[in-house]
């Protein structure tokens, strides 16, 4: 038996998703960036180290050398990024965003493994505690951001 009351829809492209996504914003301020740097063909590095009022820090640096055999690497926005291996377990999921307000701008990340952060949202803390696997914490908020 046929039914004809089904309608067949168009089959759906499942794109892999990244595992940090860089929003419209910080890719445009992130390539404006490079371009005035010199630095068009570079990668981005996104790293979690140890530090900050919450126990771990963000980072972002260009890496022009090609990054490390290690590191995960991917393409969003028409950028590379590179992340090392234990940075990765802190930032899956993570949203990299451009703020530019009144108060000031920059990049900030939103990030679904972080259960607490501090007030400049440049640290933050996970539910394992993951100050210790990184390297340390503790001291004023992120070095006085």
């Amino acid at each position: 038996m046929i039914r004809e009351d089904i309608t067949m829809l168009a089959p759906q492209v499942v794109h892999d998703a990244t595992p940090v996504v860089v929003t419209d914003g910080a890719a445009a301020k992130l390539k404006e960036v490079m371009a005035a740097k010199g630095l068009a063909d570079a990668a981005l590095r996104v790293f979690v180290t140890g530090g900050g009022c919450s126990g771990l820090q963000y980072g972002m640096a260009f890496d022009a050398d090609g990054g490390e055999a290690d590191d995960l690497q991917f393409e969003t926005q028409g950028l590379t990024v590179l992340v090392d291996p234990i940075s990765i377990q802190y930032l899956e999921g993570a949203n990299i965003d451009f703020v530019d307000s009144l108060m000031g701008g920059g990049f900030k990340i939103e990030n679904p493994n972080a259960v607490s952060s501090c007030g400049c949202g440049h640290s933050f803390k996970t539910a394992e505690g993951g100050a210790a696997a990184a390297g340390g914490g503790g001291g004023s908020c992120c070095g006085g951001h």
